[in-house]
């Protein structure tokens, strides 16, 4: 029998079926089934997060059509719909990302500029950072990120070359041999399904979701010390292992007001609860201690939501701050916004890759209990330099995340199914002690980046594995599969490990792999060719880099 079939329901997250879970409903109770929408368009992505916008642009700027797919109302993904300011290496102002990249960080400058009451100097800074947190040199409301998004895509949609469908779940895919003919997407709250197609697909969701939806071969969880030959790498494989993961939310402190939550339905479990990790945690998570993840050994951690030193412990208030108030005409807030993605909001119960939609579910809302748990215990019972007890004018913003509830729209995922790729990037190539401080230098670079390697705990109780990197190439061979001919990731689920992914899954790192494949899908298809062509023949691929290079895309550090 010819395999041209459809595959889908299996097990992703949100919005499908266990595998082999059957829904029965009277025959004569069963609705007709609304009518498919069918698109069609040069390239599909599917996944409107940072790696997929990168993908649209790059593959519009040169001259195809395309669809692109998110499952949230909000593109931006890690920046914006999981709300996490950019985690970025020290050189990023000048270089270490693409042109695109630094576009979008000046259009979220300027965006205040434009729009926000800005004192003077604030407003003539060339850098400025509107939240002046210390994770980054731009820390900002995840809204701007979004509108400078849709003004970055907008002469396309206005165009018709592009066409964009949030709130959009992939659900199927339509196969044939080593080939997708078409992706179903469903709309969340409507359920109606659009059958899209394309010559190209790309799966830039936050969890690889188009990889079992294919047959595309994945990994999950850890590998094996003997498998990958990783000095940070586990005994023994373990494809449940996962990182943490978060779901954020914003808040706003207001002197002398009193905005305390509901107590939340599991506080009680998470008052109480202490990770069970190897090697220990310090005592309670709801507690301002951790972890010092390069050492392990307990740390203090320090609060004041008014920006008041707190000794030479960190002031969680200041670490991800995305708004400070001083930067902006006196007056205009009560108080600063700070963004809160902490070890103390860390899910470690449960992974959401491979499991039911109830699964899913569970651990998305024992996510949101955890840290509305977390924002009651700093309004109610955490210590105060005074003596006291809670700070009870910290102010959840729904307006920030744009939800009703006041969390994120997505969880923060730091991790995702890996496609088996033609090549895997491992500790070896840019662990600063096993490469030998230098890294690999990839001869099909297509892009650069650095992050120290950083690995969240996880649901399996493995505490954090944090150690140096060094700056890294991400070379073509870890965006192409084994055996697919056109699917291409665009995501954290490109070729490398468990321990690599701690670096390669960075916002910046993220952009330049979605670009990287933008311009491949253009090129390939420029040129009749396929991504393993171009990868196998030297000439070719000195031709494909130089083309993405006249494009603002870096293959090596200076």
């Amino acid at each position: 029998m010819r395999r041209r079939d459809f595959i889908g329901m299996g097990t992703l997250a949100a919005g499908s079926l266990a595998a082999g879970q059957t829904v029965e409903l009277a025959q004569e109770t069963m609705p007709s089934p609304p009518t498919p929408n069918r698109m069609q368009a040069d390239l599909v992505v599917a996944g409107g997060g940072l790696g997929g916008v990168a993908t649209a642009l790059a593959a519009l700027r040169n001259g195809l059509s395309v669809i692109l797919t998110e499952e949230t109302d909000w593109l931006g993904g890690q920046l914006t719909s999981q709300g996490v300011p950019p985690d970025e290496h020290p050189w990023i102002e000048t270089h270490g990302a693409p042109r695109s990249y630094r576009a979008l960080r000046q259009g979220i400058r300027d965006y205040y500029r434009h729009h926000y009451p800005l004192t003077d100097s604030a407003r003539q800074d060339p850098l400025l950072n509107p939240g002046r947190g210390s994770v980054s040199r731009l820390c900002h409301e995840p809204a701007i990120a979004h509108a400078v998004i849709r003004e970055m895509l907008a002469p396309w949609t206005s165009s018709l070359r592009l066409r964009i469908l949030t709130e959009h779940l992939p659900v199927s895919a339509g196969m044939s041999g080593d080939r997708v003919l078409s992706l179903t997407v469903r709309h969340t709250r409507t359920h109606v399904e659009s059958i899209l197609t394309a010559p190209w697909f790309v799966d830039a969701t936050e969890l690889g979701d188009l990889l079992p939806l294919t047959g595309c071969e994945y990994v999950t969880g850890t590998e094996s010390k003997a498998k990958t030959g990783e000095r940070h790498a586990a005994e023994a494989a373990d494809p449940k292992n996962h990182q943490a993961f978060t779901v954020c939310f914003a808040m706003d402190y207001c002197p002398g007001e009193d905005h305390v939550i509901e107590k939340p339905a599991d506080y009680g479990y998470w008052r109480d609860y202490v990770p069970d990790l190897t090697p220990a945690w310090p005592g309670r998570l709801l507690h301002l201690h951790y972890s010092q993840p390069s050492t392990l050994k307990p740390k203090a951690l320090g609060f004041h939501p008014e920006g008041v030193a707190t000794g030479d412990n960190l002031n969680l208030w200041l670490y991800r701050r995305i708004l400070d108030k001083s930067l902006f005409t006196p007056g205009t807030y009560k108080g600063d916004i700070s963004l809160v993605n902490w070890p103390q909001n860390d899910y470690m119960n449960g992974n959401l890759i491979d499991v039911t939609r109830k699964e899913f579910q569970k651990h998305v809302d024992g996510a949101k209990q955890l840290s509305l748990s977390l924002l009651y215990w700093l309004q109610t019972e955490a210590p105060r330099p005074d003596g006291g007890k809670g700070w009870r004018g910290l102010r959840l913003r729904p307006d920030v995340m744009g939800t009703a509830d006041g969390l994120a729209k997505y969880p923060y995922v730091r991790e995702s199914r890996r496609i088996k790729a033609e090549f895997t990037v491992d500790e070896r190539h840019c662990g600063k002690e096993q490469s030998g401080g230098k890294g690999a230098a990839f001869q099909d670079s297509v892009g650069i980046g650095y992050y120290h390697i950083d690995l969240h705990p996880s649901n399996r109780g493995v505490n954090y594995i944090d150690f140096p990197s060094v700056p890294f190439q991400i070379p073509l061979g870890a965006l192409i599969p084994v055996r697919l001919q056109n699917l291409l990731p665009a995501c954290k689920n490109i070729g490398t490990t468990h321990i690599t992914n701690g670096c390669y899954r960075l916002h910046p790192v993220e952009w330049s792999i979605g670009e990287a494949v933008g311009c491949l899908v253009a090129f390939a298809q420029g040129k009749g060719l396929s991504p393993r062509d171009i990868r196998s023949d030297a000439v070719r691929l000195a031709d494909f880099q130089g083309f993405i290079r006249s494009q603002g895309l870096e293959t090596d550090w200076p």
